[in-house]
């Protein structure tokens, strides 16, 4: 297939760039409109119990799918005319709106309730509305709510809840988006043309890249009306694509110029560049599109949408670097190496140009020699500095992300600020306890049971439905009252436990342990019943997801090998090249250190954010490592395959691809990186946790433990029992196939593709 790719693009490199700008062109129509129709939520499991008491809740009382929440501030306070006059207003308008299922005002509730709505300081009252239309209608409903609301001399209203917080996410992650292109795109160019050697093979790459991101854009869309995609993966597309098309593609033209520098003509040396580095890119795509499929299995949306862009990304970037590249490399022909700035710099600064060296004198050999010489004390050294870091992990508290993954400018955020410290009632803790059917329980269990979960510790308070018990739906039954609807009941629990702290996980249990009126189901909700879903949805299936990874991992390094030993080793550093970047998340955006790197630190992280970082770095590593075993097992299989052969292969390939996987993850490292300058903390997370396992990955992990562990395990590293040595033969991946007859190969005298074509 790969022989057949490079004949098409030896012969009709025209024909296949006008095809990919048509695909860019479409892709482009399709795809770009998909940012409006996006979600930020997705980090609760729809099939949990808090999913099913909100499901309840809307169903049945109105609670709207989303929180829309105006804090009215008038300094006259909030029993001011000016004040009466917006709360009076903003409620009018509310519950006039189709959009809104229920509003409840600081102005309109009963005095006893209105404690809850007013601040301590008297100067700021609450309205509150459900928004119905589920999860993206509903922040787009609250979007049009916001912007049509009054304005009131003397009162200051600002916009909250997680309906506008959802909003102001997917605003300020587009906003985010402008920034960090404006960022990523010039230092990443700068480092291409240097890294490249030539404008002209600078420009591959963002070729690739573009054609990945336009692609991978194009199925969003389509993914976005059969189910809920996250606006994080747009973000996700973004880097991945160029990051992804970088590597690939800076694979491919130094495989195709050392090629060409060893004597071959250049329609050899890029048929040779497409069986070799060619199919490294497409085994290393297939590794890291399946490492993104594991994410699949977990239930949270923003999990699963993030999965869908991965794989999209992944697909279009192998699929352009295997058929783009070659097209491209021809169409160029002799002005690949054309423009070369590293030659300009020499000349500008007095130096000559570097003569070519055997690969013995290179830097990558050498290093990989010393490595090798002191392969107990490295292997013991870094193994140990990479567990000390990864130590804050250790300590990791589970939080469900909210209005602080926002600036402080954000009105949701200033909200979410006074709901915290300014309320005596704060409703963010509350506990709501949902009795989906009541039977036949009488409203005295019901109090009764409304008084035993008041006796719970850290309970402040427990409010049940008042009035009359309400039985059924029949004709001639009376209004059922505020809190009682189709024999269906719920309680609120107000509580002084902190949020996301032991104390709430105490609470909660013990809640759940109370004894229900004549034993009927009841569900949870709330945040701290959503985190502890949220944690319990990923730890529970963490140990089959890891087992799926690894055996995909074993399975294909195993068909790339033929070695029982090199997967093993490659998963056990993979993960290992991971620790730093979880001990970082820890430290940093959990405990607060390094000033949380701008964002607010909460004392808590959000369960899916590791798993997503686990999930993308590890595909990532699994990435750098195809690229150099690969390269390694080429000069081992030509070697003798004594002890000295595994020690001469390992440095001979890491010379040829040291400085590849070395820039390769440069690159991606300033990709990701410039997610640390957003505003969204779950952003910044992702960011410096990729930059920091890629850069661990690529420095400590390849170019010392790799040689060092390859080192000590001599020829153990290509060892399999003769049954797999038998079945890899049958089906292992090889460079070359036997041919069932021999082939007449025409000699082609035609010095280069520019001439060629």
């Amino acid at each position: 297939m790969l022989e057949a790719i490079a004949r098409l693009a030896i012969t009709r490199p025209r024909g296949i760039l006008a095809a990919a700008v048509l695909f860019m062109i479409a892709a482009a129509v399709v795809g770009i409109p998909v940012s409006r129709s996006l979600s930020t939520g997705g980090f609760q499991d729809p099939t949990s119990e808090s999913s099913s008491a909100s499901q309840v809740l809307t169903d049945k009382f109105a609670a709207g799918d989303m929180r829309l929440i105006l804090a009215v501030h008038a300094d006259g306070g909030v029993d001011s005319p000016a004040a009466r006059t917006a709360g009076g207003r903003l409620t009018a308008m509310l519950e006039h709106s189709p959009y809104v299922t229920t509003v409840t005002s600081a102005w309109t509730v009963p005095a006893a309730a209105m404690t809850a709505l007013i601040s301590k300081d008297g100067n700021t009252g609450l309205v509150i509305a459900g928004i119905g239309g589920g999860e993206t209608s509903a922040q787009e409903h609250a979007r049009q709510l916001v912007e049509a609301l009054p304005q009131v001399e003397g009162v200051t209203v600002k916009a909250g809840g997680e309906a506008m917080a959802n909003v102001q996410m997917v605003e300020q992650s587009r906003k985010d988006m402008v920034v960090l292109e404006m960022i990523a795109v010039p230092v990443s160019l700068i480092i291409l043309l240097w890294v490249f050697g030539g404008v002209v093979a600078a420009v591959l790459p963002v070729a690739v890249g573009l054609f990945a991101i336009l692609g991978s854009m194009a199925v969003l869309r389509l993914v976005t009306m059969a189910t809920e995609v996250s606006v994080f993966a747009l973000n996700l597309v973004s880097a991945l694509g160029l990051a992804l098309a970088i590597d690939y593609t800076l694979l491919m033209v130094s495989r195709f110029r050392d090629e060409v520098s060893a004597g071959a003509l250049p329609r050899d040396a890029l048929t040779r560049t497409m069986t070799t580095a060619g199919r490294t890119v497409l085994f290393s795509a297939t590794t890291v599109a399946l490492s993104m499929v594991a994410m699949v299995m977990f239930p949270m949306p923003f999990l699963k949408s993030l999965a869908y862009a991965g794989i999209a990304v992944v697909v279009f970037a192998a699929a352009a670097a295997l058929v783009l590249t070659p097209a491209l490399i021809v169409v160029t022909g002799e002005r690949l190496n054309s423009y070369d700035l590293r030659k300009f710099v020499r000349r500008a600064v007095g130096r000559s140009e570097p003569a070519a060296r055997p690969v013995e004198q290179t830097f990558w050999y050498r290093w990989a020699k010393g490595a090798m010489r002191h392969a107990i004390p490295v292997s013991i050294g870094i193994v140990a500095v990479l567990l000390l870091l990864g130590t804050p992990f250790l300590g990791v508290k589970w939080g469900h992300p909210d209005d602080r993954v926002l600036p402080p400018t954000s009105s949701a955020r200033q909200v979410g600020d006074e709901l915290r410290s300014q309320f005596s009632v704060n409703s963010l803790t509350q506990v709501t306890v949902v009795l989906p059917d009541t039977g036949n329980i009488t409203p005295d269990q019901l109090g009764a049971y409304a008084a035993a979960l008041s006796m719970v510790p850290d309970v402040s308070a427990v409010s049940s439905p008042a009035g009359t018990f309400y039985h059924g739906v029949g004709v001639g039954e009376p209004a059922a009252p505020n809190g009682w609807t189709n024999r269906s009941a719920f309680l609120t629990v107000s509580s002084t436990a902190p949020l996301y702290s032991a104390e709430s996980e105490a609470q909660l249990n013990r809640l759940h342990a109370v004894a229900t009126p004549s034993g009927v189901q009841v569900a949870m909700t709330g945040l701290a019943q959503i985190n502890h879903d949220s944690a319990r949805a990923i730890s529970s299936r963490l140990p089959a997801v890891l087992a799926t990874m690894g055996a995909i991992t074993l399975v294909l390094l195993f068909l790339l090998t033929g070695s029982v030993v090199l997967p093993l080793k490659a998963v056990l550093l993979n993960m290992l090249s991971l620790t730093a970047a979880f001990g970082a998340l820890a430290w940093i955006f959990q405990d607060g250190h390094l000033g949380g790197l701008g964002t607010t630190t909460t004392g808590t992280l959000a369960a899916s954010v590791p798993v997503l970082l686990f999930c993308v770095a590890f595909g990532l590593s699994m990435d750098y490592e195809v690229f150099l075993i690969s390269r390694i097992r080429e000069h081992w299989l030509a070697s003798a395959k004594t002890s000295d052969d595994n020690v001469e292969s390992v440095a001979l390939g890491l010379a040829r691809t040291g400085q590849v996987v070395t820039a390769a993850a440069l690159l991606m490292a300033v990709t990701f990186a410039s997610f640390i300058a957003g505003s969204v903390s779950v952003m910044c997370m992702i960011g410096l946790g990729v930059t920091l396992a890629v850069l661990m990955d690529a420095t400590l992990v390849r170019v010392l433990l790799v040689p060092a562990f390859m080192r000590l395990l001599g020829r153990t590293n290509w060892w399999a029992p003769q049954p797999l040595i038998r079945l890899h033969r049958l089906i292992g991946i090889s460079e070359a196939r036997r041919r069932s007859r021999p082939r007449t190969v025409v000699p082609q005298p035609v010095p280069a593709f520019s001439e060629a074509v």
